[in-house]
């Protein structure tokens, strides 16, 4: 249960499994298709400037924009990437239902779905453009290895996301409503005034945005 407005909570699932069906014993090639399938579900951080895959320092990091979805992807090529000079510094590779990322290792456009820039005037500020689907099982190891790259003190981030209006719980009709619209979450230790209202209850957000 959520003990306040906005948590994530993660609800238990049995998926259909009896008792005797969690009772079965394990079998040897069980658990290598387990650990095959694990392995293949791991998701890789590439950086530029780590080499050798040797992790260094943290990457000094003041502002770090998130755009997940196809919608927030293309919103900042067409009004943040290409105003100003950026660079190709990283790039995420992840095997699930819906994402075929490439296998290659060099950090280009074209090898994913899931790319970081940095401001060539300010290497402080990071964009993330993921426009692949990362799985509920990825999404822990997504963040993990990505923010365990950053140093953490004085870390602004902003996530963008979409949903369809349909999904948008209000009193007034949907039908009435002017489309697009922009609402906020934020957390308590954000202290700056938000560009446009907050998001009402019960409407949330899910999967990688509330990750």
């Amino acid at each position: 249960m959520a003990t306040f407005f906005g948590e994530v909570v993660v609800a238990p699932s049995r998926a259909g499994l009896d008792e005797e069906e969690e009772a079965r014993e394990e079998t040897p090639e069980d658990r290598e298709i387990r650990r095959e399938i694990e392995k293949k579900r791991e998701v890789d951080v590439l950086w530029t400037w780590q080499s050798g895959g040797c992790a260094e320092e943290p990457l000094v990091c003041s502002r770090f924009i998130v755009a997940i979805g196809r919608n927030a992807a293309a919103f900042l090529s067409s009004f943040i990437l290409d105003s100003v000079c950026w660079e190709v510094v990283g790039v995420v590779k992840l095997w699930n239902e819906w994402c075929r990322t490439s296998s290659t290792t060099n950090v280009l456009p074209t090898d994913s779905f899931c790319l970081f820039y940095r401001l060539v005037s300010d290497p402080t500020v990071l964009l993330c453009q993921c426009s692949c689907y990362v799985a509920e099982d990825q999404q822990f190891q997504w963040l993990e290895k990505v923010f365990g790259s950053m140093q953490k003190k004085g870390l602004q981030v902003t996530i963008l996301s979409t949903c369809p209006v349909a999904d948008y719980k209000t009193q007034e009709s949907t039908l009435t409503l002017v489309s697009p619209f922009l609402k906020a979450l934020k957390t308590k230790e954000f202290q700056e005034q938000v560009c446009c209202p907050l998001l009402e209850q019960p409407n949330i957000v899910r999967d990688l945005p509330a990750a």
